[in-house]
């Protein structure tokens, strides 16, 4: 039974529920605990690393993506494209990207500096992106370059869009996923800078969805330097070629580095609780987070 769904966003970034309805959600999927954990930035109503709202134990944390540098390893997904709404990795020409969630949030200086850097960064390449994507489609997007604008608001507003017939996932798949006519790359930190803010802002620095990514055991290679990875998340697409989930490269990462395992929905709707943390689990991530 899933207690503590552990990757949850907000309005915050591009999440639908606030963080004041984020408590009701929780009551809805019975758990104890949720940990928000919005793109690149710290949520600004949250003082503390762990607090109680409403009954329901709230985790600061954030999910920062990085470039992993390394022309030899080839992390690409199946399809060549970060097309997914719920975010993901992408090969570059020097490396992929993978996603860190720290938990046990307390911004330090130097990561509030890079995540307004990014946000920076974020709210001129969405700007491009609906320049792009109203130049060809011929209509005008309410969408606003703003900080914590992220692809799938784009996305909704595209299949929003009373003369337009696009669904969301249609939005990535041919306008803005990676390599599609209308993206546009950001910049993103390295790992091992990433890795060095996080771990002076946070408890606990975890590797997210680890099988989402084309090469598996290269991401999971990254974990020696961290001290969780995501076991439990909703795979939305076969993670090999014979349609099977095989979490034992993620099980074996867990024993070989002594990882804590976490795991959660990656929630940027109101559901809540389809992935998470049993009891057990739970409590060796609260015990490590009240050090």
């Amino acid at each position: 039974m899933v207690v503590a769904d552990l990757h949850v966003h907000t309005t915050n970034s591009d999440g639908e529920l606030s963080l004041a309805e984020v408590p009701t959600a929780a009551d809805l999927a019975d758990l104890e605990a949720v940990a928000i954990t919005d793109h690149d930035r710290p949520h600004p109503d949250l003082d503390e690393p762990v607090t109680e709202i409403d009954g329901v134990t709230v985790v600061h944390g954030i999910e920062l993506r990085v470039e992993v540098s390394g022309d030899s390893v080839d992390a690409r997904t199946p399809d060549g494209e970060d097309s997914s709404t719920n975010g993901g990795a992408r090969n570059t020409d020097h490396g992929f990207r993978v996603d860190l969630l720290g938990y046990g949030l307390d911004p330090t200086e130097e990561l509030l500096a890079e995540c307004e850097r990014i946000q920076r960064d974020r709210a001129e390449r969405g700007g491009r992106i609906v320049e792009r994507l109203e130049s060809r489609l011929g209509v005008h997007l309410d969408v606003d370059p703003r900080p914590g604008l992220g692809r799938p608001h784009i996305a909704r507003a595209v299949a929003q869009h009373p003369d337009l017939d696009y669904t969301v996932q249609s939005v990535f798949n041919e306008l803005i996923g990676d390599g599609c006519p209308c993206y546009v790359a950001r910049e993103t930190p390295s790992f091992e800078q990433g890795r060095q803010l996080l771990g002076a802002a946070c408890e606990i620095v975890g590797l997210a969805h680890p099988l989402r990514y084309g090469d598996p055991e290269a991401a999971l290679a990254l974990t020696a330097d961290l001290d969780a990875v995501e076991r439990w998340y909703p795979y939305e697409r076969p993670v090999d070629p014979d349609g099977n989930l095989d979490v034992g490269p993620v099980e074996r990462a867990i024993e070989q580095y002594d990882l804590l395992a976490t795991g959660g929905s990656d929630a940027h709707g109101d559901t809540l609780g389809i992935a998470g943390l049993d009891r057990e689990a739970w409590q060796e991530v609260r015990t490590t987070l009240d050090r």
